[in-house]
Order: structure tokens, then sequence, then C-alpha cells
């Protein structure tokens, strides 16, 4: 039986991107002036009009407009709608417990470098070829089949079929597979101009592409009380270390908080299928993963243009 492999990856250019990597700049504002800052905002734009809200605690002043024509690169409209962080929620995390509940994802395999899905691999090594040479809204897809590339799909705005013919085959050479460029046919108008984007709406791209399951929320515009971020990117961490320590091919770590507790209600590694006892090796409370994977310094908006996993970051255990 043939095995079906396909993920996609966007730009930051992409709506939904743009909205991500706002939020993510919030965040790394108001860190940079108050590392005990809370936040959990959400970013919406589209057409004209950015809107923020959500909650955040913290002792730190960001010019909102400012920053949002910055990241954004042009004047817009913006609206704000931002309170602070509930007494119920802030009562929970003041004494070290998870500021939510939810069930984290982490995974490592052997098929790549990043130690991420092979489709995923490509698709996003290809979006960041041609957003190198076109900063625009743009998107990737790769299908392998048995490992091997069986279909590409890529739409870049401002960037012609022929032009990104000839990109797909640099990047990822001209081998015998179906290709489709600009399949609508070329385009100009993108980003906002085109279409809304929402905080949080490409968590699969984010996470490892639909091969590997998700359980948590978004990650942009949230401190590390909020364990649908930091629980992740441990479990990123303790996969990635296992799998190294296993010399496996592939590992699954699932983590699941309740609000207002420490430690995770389920804790779980599976090493090339197999269950193993080895998470009491790692401290899973929310100010234990926040020091060693050194999350009260800002750098979110960096994981909001590319991914979280694969890409270098403290809890990708690349060192």
């Amino acid at each position: 039986m043939l095995k079906f492999r396909t993920a996609e990856c966007v730009t930051p250019g992409h709506p939904d991107k743009i909205c991500d990597i706002i939020s993510d700049s919030i965040l790394d504002a108001c860190l940079e002036q108050d590392p005990n800052s809370r936040a959990a905002i959400e970013t919406m734009g589209g057409h004209g009009i950015i809107s923020v809200t959500g909650e955040l605690t913290t002792n730190a002043y960001v010019d909102m407009h400012e920053l949002i024509k910055k990241v954004y690169g042009k004047d817009v409209g913006v609206q704000t709608n931002i309170v602070k962080q509930s007494n119920e929620i802030a009562n929970g995390v003041d004494t070290g417990g998870a500021g939510d509940q939810g069930i984290m994802v982490g995974y490592a395999c052997n098929e790549n470098q990043s130690m991420i899905p092979q489709e995923l691999y490509l698709s996003r090594k290809l979006a960041k070829y041609i957003y190198d040479k076109h900063q625009y809204d743009g998107k990737t897809q790769v299908t392998l089949i048995d490992g091997k590339i069986d279909t590409v799909v890529t739409s870049f705005q401002n960037v012609s079929t022929s032009v990104l013919t000839s990109l797909v085959h640099d990047c990822l050479g001209s081998g015998n597979y179906k290709l489709y460029c600009n399949p609508a046919g070329d385009w100009t108008q993108g980003g906002f101009d085109a279409d809304a984007g929402v905080t949080g709406r490409k968590l699969v791209v984010d996470n490892y592409g639909p091969r590997v399951p998700i359980g948590g929320g978004a990650f942009s515009g949230k401190d590390a009380t909020k364990v649908d971020r930091s629980g992740a990117y441990m479990a990123r961490y303790i996969a990635v270390d296992q799998l190294k320590k296993n010399s496996a091919k592939e590992v699954y770590v699932y983590l699941a908080y309740a609000i207002g507790k420490s430690e995770p209600i389920q804790a779980t590694a599976i090493v090339d299928g197999i269950e193993k006892n080895v998470i009491s090796q790692y401290n899973l409370s929310p100010t234990a993963i926040s020091e060693l994977l050194e999350l009260k310094i800002p750098k979110f908006s960096e994981t909001a243009a590319w991914g979280a996993f694969g890409n270098n970051f403290k809890w990708d255990n690349v060192a």
C-alpha cells in the first residue's frame, strides 16, 4: 500500500501569519520591559483594519498602533480591546500552576536534520527559499508517496508562474513530480488586501503538519504560564531528547495539565511505538519549563514567522 504524506507552509506575508506575528510582537515588547508579563493576545486583521483583543497584565507600556504599523509595514486602522488577566486565572498562576488546562503533543523523527516530518520540512524549505527572494503572501504544499516527492503546489503573490517554476526546480530539483504553480493564475492582491487573518488559524503549520495530532490551542500571543505554548515546547524538547538517547525513528510525547496545577495529569513518551518510563527525568512544572527553555526572553515573533519546531529554538534541543 502506498504511503501518502502531505503538508503545507505559509509565508510571514500570509494574513494569518501577520496576525500571529503581531500577537507575538506585542508579547515580546512586554517581556522586554517586564519579564513577568502575562499575556493572551488575539489579533484579527483584514481590509485596512487590525483588531487586537485579549488579556494583558504587565508593567510594560506598548504603543500598539506604532508596533503594529512597524510589523505590518504600512499604516492601518487599529482597534484595541485589552483587559487585565482575570483574578481567578491569576490566583492559579500566582502559585506556580498552569494558566489553563490543555493537552500538548511533542514529536521528533529522524527523517531530516530538523527532526520534523519530511513533508513539512520540504514544504517549509521551499516556502523559505521563495520568500527569501520575493517577500509576499504565499503558500507551498508538498505531497510525498513512499518518501519521494509526488506533487508540489505553490502560490505566491507578485511572482509569475514561470519564475515560480524555476524557483521550485532550483530548491527541490527538477525530478519527476507534478508541479502546480499559481494554479488559479498569477495574482497581485495578497495579505490583508485580499483576505482576513486571525491569530492561531495555522496551528497545523505551526506544529508538525497533519501527520502528527495536536491537542493544545494557539501559541502566539501567550506567555509561558499558558501551557498550550510552554507545554508544547517542553514536549518537543523531551521528544528530541529521547530520539537522540534511543537512536529512535520517531518519538511522541503527550502532556496534559489542569488549570492552577503545577504538575501534569498525563505525561507519556512513546519511542518507536513503545511507551517508555522516562518522564520522571524532567521537571514539568510551568515555572521549571520557563526557566529551562528561557521563555521570559523575547523571541516569540520569530517563532510565529516559520513555525515553532525545527527552527533551532531552545526546545528543539539541537546542541
